[in-house]
């Protein structure tokens, strides 16, 4: 058996095409909903103050392709409230159990990241959306607008952020390639209040979108929060959505937004209304009626960074990586 194919970070940049993460995402969200992947709850080794050795192994069925994505998550001294995710994707083949591939799970993660949302935008939210909000400033945020611009025809893109000048920067990068109508936007509320499309991708440790903003017919991605704790939404959006998960098992166990609208009383633990998967795959419904708000709770899954993993193998097998 060959080594194992390397995937650096400029590698995985340069091979994972957001079109194609996207479709590997949907079949794999699909996949798992039928019961067809295998996972373990995501696992957590506490390293000291702010940094955290997590461990996230899946199997993408029981003859298929498996592994883990093991990565640090370090608070950054300099930056507070920003923290680096550092690590690998290790991917095996389910033939003979060899080691394939070994990919930068920063990268990989960058791009299935935005990759799930546009695929949770794309089954939630209405046709005529046309007017999408990011809260954040960072890579997500950038990919995001990279992503779920395939699957919506936006004309006005809104981004904010807790430092105007990071927004403003990041919305003269994003004017460069997009067509939509791209500006910063200093107040949040404003940001958001007129938006068909809601993406929040930060660090933020208390509620930085409220349910009171969010107008009739939204559809809301809650990307930046992957553990208990930090929430980047408050109670009254999580009561009044029709609310969605990547896997209904992470989210009861780890979806801060949830489980604070759970112990405040303001949900049931019948609350969500489904996965995904079972939305693409027609076994839940997803929006009602037009005037629904829906929130999809997106942790983040093994079988996503496996499935981005294999796209990127298969695509290389027989010749070399950078």
């Amino acid at each position: 058996m060959p080594d194992p194919i390397y995937f650096s970070a400029a590698s995985v940049r340069e091979r994972l095409s957001y079109p194609e993460c996207i479709a590997a995402v949907r079949d794999a969200m699909v996949r798992h909903s039928k019961g067809q992947t295998r996972h373990l709850l995501r696992s957590f080794i506490a390293l000291g103050e702010g940094r955290t050795f997590a461990q996230m192994p899946a199997a993408l069925g029981t003859d298929r392709y498996f592994g883990a994505k093991l990565v640090s998550v370090f608070a950054d001294p300099k930056a507070p409230g920003r923290r680096a995710h550092r690590g690998v994707v290790v991917l095996f083949e389910g033939g003979e159990g060899e080691p394939v591939a070994i990919a930068d799970a920063g990268a990989v993660t960058l791009v299935r990241t935005a990759a799930a949302s546009a695929v949770a935008t794309d089954a939630l939210a209405r046709p005529d959306s046309t007017r999408l909000a990011v809260l954040g400033t960072g890579r997500q945020a950038e990919a995001h607008v990279d992503a779920l611009s395939l699957v919506r025809p936006f004309r006005e893109i809104v981004i904010w952020g807790r430092s105007r000048d990071r927004a403003e920067a990041l919305a003269q990068t994003l004017r460069a390639r997009h067509s939509a109508a791209i500006k910063a936007e200093a107040d949040a509320r404003k940001a958001v209040q007129s938006a068909d499309v809601i993406c929040t991708v930060t660090s933020a440790p208390e509620p930085i979108l409220f349910g009171e903003w969010v107008k009739r017919g939204a559809h809301v991605n809650l990307v930046g929060s992957s553990a208990p704790g930090p929430a980047e939404a408050d109670t009254a959006l999580v009561a009044m959505a029709r609310f969605f998960a990547d896997c209904r098992e992470h989210v009861t166990q780890h979806g801060a937004e949830y489980l604070r609208a759970l112990e405040a009383g303001a949900v049931s633990e019948g609350h969500i209304a489904g996965e995904i998967g079972e939305v693409i795959d027609g076994a839940r419904k997803g929006r009602l009626t037009p005037d629904d708000i829906t929130v999809y709770k997106s942790l983040g899954h093994a079988v996503q960074d496996l499935a981005a993993t294999v796209l990127l193998y298969e695509q290389a097998r027989g010749a070399p990586a950078s």
